[in-house]
């Protein structure tokens, strides 16, 4: 469960409703102890985009038009408990109001990861995971407007990344 929350932080990073909004979570929790926090600002992802041709290790997805369509990432990662559940409320709080779908969910020995998107069936304007354990609650939340497939083949790229081929 671990390997698949650090394969989707690196994809998200090589790549948010209501009042409340992925940045106003981050800013709210960022500077609380035990909590580490990363924000990935557009001109970054401006950066990174211009570096022609940045292709997944499969070789079949071109991350160089997923990247130049973000305008902003956000994560926190909290192993406080005294805001471990306020942070998980906020969160799905967040979720729900932005009708954001859920993409993927896994469950492992009292681990639960959730990845939700929000947006058409051609643009997704927002991503966020939600990796909940009884000790500790990461989020990450990405802005923009990916092109679904893209983003889509990226992401099962990385679920399918170790297990056995068939």
């Amino acid at each position: 469960m671990k390997r698949i929350l650090i394969l989707l932080a690196a994809l998200l990073l090589c790549l948010g409703a209501a009042a409340q909004n992925g940045k106003s979570i981050y800013q709210k929790y960022s500077d609380a102890e035990h909590v580490s926090a990363v924000y990935i600002s557009p001109a970054m992802f401006r950066l990174i985009g211009r570096i022609p041709d940045l292709e997944t290790r499969e070789g079949n997805v071109n991350l160089t038009p997923v990247i130049r369509s973000l305008t902003g990432m956000y994560i926190l990662n909290s192993e406080n408990p005294d805001i471990n559940g306020s942070l998980r409320s906020e969160v799905e709080r967040f979720i729900r109001s932005g009708k954001y779908e859920l993409l993927m969910e896994a469950k492992d020995d009292g681990e639960a990861v959730r990845m939700y998107t929000v947006g058409s069936e051609q643009i997704i304007n927002g991503f966020v995971m939600l990796a909940a354990r009884a000790d500790e609650v990461t989020f990450i939340c990405l802005d923009g407007q990916m092109p679904r497939e893209q983003f889509e083949t990226l992401v099962a790229e990385q679920m399918s990344d170790g297990e056995p081929s068939a």
